[in-house]
């Protein structure tokens, strides 16, 4: 009888659980399927580009001069 009660305790428990997660999963496709989720825009702009830090910046500088001397190098 005890044992009854526990399983269908852990049932409610569970079934709850499900409901919950149901309703954050219907929560969070209305607010990215409507025309004002700018956050999910920033986001995946964000994602997409690569960074624009200084090291980024000096590194290209730096594959711009290697390629400069690879060139001199074969046109000589």
């Amino acid at each position: 009888m005890e044992s009854n009660k526990i399983a269908i305790a852990a049932l409610l428990l569970i079934l709850l659980i499900v409901a919950i997660n149901v309703a954050m999963v219907a929560i969070a496709r209305s607010w990215t399927k409507s025309g004002d989720s700018r956050w999910m825009s920033a986001l995946r702009d964000t994602l997409s580009k690569p960074m624009d830090s200084s090291a980024n910046k000096s590194m290209d500088e730096l594959r711009k001069q290697v390629e400069e001397l690879e060139k001199k190098k074969n046109g000589e």
